[in-house]
């Protein structure tokens, strides 16, 4: 059977940092590095968000965290973890309790898209009705916030579609094409990272205003990959062309609906509000 390259007309290729014999030993802890990386861009922007939040909800400012919220957050977790255990393993040449640990990766997936689908219409209408009840000199600013969250919502739609999408071609590509599966594992999972970048507090943002920063802090988080594996192949690499050839369409229809009326009023409707 083709490959997924091969499929797109991009032929595979032996690389530096697929695994094969060309590849030095020192190249496959790239992949470790951007584990811990993104896991480092997690942590900064979640723990000092999560620390505000619930002392927010010690002091009545907002309601507990629904249940769902807790369930992603454990999954996300366990993701990002499994991804790093995943990355060790290739790095120190247990190549086949990679293959097996590979199957939790498939459960932690679909669980993690299952859940965000249910999580976006909970923490939407928690907002909404946290809105309606608000004292009439706090309800504008609260307003503000719903349509605010109505706008992240073209990016929680866009991690939707984006990130099973670029994990299905990874989990295609095992086995067969393992420098296409490694690249596609990371370029899946940053599509998930803006949760986290957002909640950075000392990271200059063009939010609320304009999704721009988003998707520039995006780039930044693959870049070094990318920066390593360019100058290693000294060429591109496939899999950065199948991920910008998708993301690029996304990125121009969330940043042109981005705060218009017919998205707000699209948005409610898809909320069933």
């Amino acid at each position: 059977m083709a490959t997924i390259a091969e499929n797109l007309g991009l032929p595979e290729r032996p690389d530096m940092l697929s695994g094969t014999p060309r590849a030095h030993a020192i190249d496959r802890w790239i992949f470790v590095f951007m584990a811990a990386w993104f896991i480092a861009i997690v942590l900064a922007g979640f723990i000092p968000d999560s620390l505000m939040k619930i002392e927010m909800v010690k002091t009545g400012m907002r309601p507990p965290f629904p249940l769902v919220l807790h369930v992603h957050a454990v999954a996300m977790g366990a993701f990002m973890l499994l991804l790093l255990a995943q990355t060790t393993l290739m790095a120190t040449g247990r190549r086949e309790y990679h293959m097996h640990l590979g199957l939790v990766g498939y459960a932690l997936a679909a669980l993690l898209v299952v859940v965000g689908f249910i999580l976006v219409p909970t923490m939407y209408h928690q907002v909404l009705q946290g809105a309606q009840a608000a004292p009439p000199d706090a309800r504008e600013q609260a307003l503000g916030l719903v349509r605010h969250i109505e706008n992240i919502m073209l990016l929680q739609i866009r991690i939707g579609i984006l990130f099973p999408l670029f994990l299905a071609i990874a989990f295609k590509a095992r086995g067969r094409n393992a420098g296409m599966h490694k690249r596609m594992m990371f370029l899946g999972t940053v599509m998930a990272m803006p949760a986290g970048i957002d909640r950075i507090p000392w990271l200059p943002h063009t939010m609320p205003a304009s999704p721009l920063s988003v998707d520039l802090y995006t780039l930044a988080a693959i870049a070094p990959m990318f920066l390593w594996d360019v100058s290693r192949n000294r060429s591109l690499h496939p899999a950065y062309v199948i991920w910008l050839a998708v993301c690029l369409p996304f990125a121009i229809a969330v940043n042109g609906l981005w705060g218009t009326d017919w998205w707000h009023h699209a948005a409610k409707q898809l909320m069933g509000v």
